[in-house]
């Protein structure tokens, strides 16, 4: 997942944990939140850290009761958690990469247990774009494939300066592979039907769109989120339809920031109040 500014709230006192149930060896970790302290979100205090992305995305997924949702690169569960929150019922599998950070995934999986006490999200150890065969059993549509899929895929160039952090690097950027391979690989999980939604930077969603058109997916939208009133985006919600033949759409998009830093109204009803982005049920299929 690309990382932006810091969604994540700090629980007070911010501590690092070091025992009881959710004690692990390995980096060490702070106890935090999302959606204005509906989900308890842990996640390393060094290295990658979560933004905006994943919250967004989240918020954007049209998924309804008893529907299953992919998400690759999941990194600590943060878009899974967030869309669980929001939407009752609805079952989650996140692809992670990192051992490590899959751990957290699963840590923040338990304690973020729905009231009903049944399990609706795991998470799966796979590379991407390589994904391990055995996903098919954890959704339990007839084909194996899921209603939903969702990733915000690592697109900063190799050819920069990479991060000194494995873990951060990894999350962010491209060096094995291309978003486009993502992309390619993920229209394979879809129901027909179904939608595959993408955050990414503006730099790369043509290339993203190509794949999905030569891939079976239409009726793409683009949903942009405006850093600020005036200013240029450089992140964009790619949304397509497995089969799907509708017009290419772009949406209005969501401006984040007012001209003093703060969040837009419309944004905190998002990132802390949980719903879904304006525009309807964030965007139609």
């Amino acid at each position: 997942m690309s990382g932006s500014r810091k969604t994540v709230n700090p629980l007070p006192p911010p501590k690092s944990l070091s025992g009881g149930a959710f004690a692990c060896h390995g980096p060490v970790r702070e106890e935090g939140s999302l959606l204005g302290g509906r989900v308890r979100y842990d996640q390393f205090t060094e290295g990658y850290r979560t933004g905006l992305e994943p919250v967004l995305m989240a918020a954007s997924i049209p998924a309804k009761r008893g529907e299953t949702v992919l998400e690759a690169g999941c990194g600590a569960g943060a878009a899974l958690l967030c869309l669980a929150a929001r939407l009752a019922g609805v079952s989650g599998v996140g692809l992670e990469a990192d051992p490590e950070t899959l751990k957290l995934a699963e840590r923040n999986i338990q304690a973020n247990v729905d009231p009903d006490g049944v399990k609706r999200l795991q998470v799966l150890q796979a590379h991407l774009p390589d994904i391990p065969r055995n996903l098919r059993g954890l959704t339990p549509t007839a084909n194996g494939r899921f209603h939903h899929v969702m990733a915000n895929p690592p697109w900063h160039s190799p050819h920069g300066t990479p991060s000194p952090d494995n873990r951060r690097r990894l999350a962010l950027s491209a060096e094995t592979t291309a978003p486009e391979d993502w992309v390619r690989a993920l229209t394979k999980w879809v129901l027909p039907g179904g939608t595959l939604t993408f955050v990414l930077s503006t730099a790369i969603a043509d290339r993203a769109c190509q794949t999905l058109l030569e891939h079976g997916c239409g009726s793409i939208q683009l949903y942009p989120f405006w850093p600020r009133a005036g200013r240029e985006a450089k992140l964009v919600l790619v949304r397509a339809v497995h089969g799907g033949r509708g017009i290419f759409r772009l949406r209005a998009g969501l401006v984040l920031h007012e001209a003093d830093g703060r969040f837009t109204a419309a944004a905190e009803r998002v990132l802390r109040d949980g719903e879904a982005l304006p525009e309807g049920q964030g965007l139609s299929v």
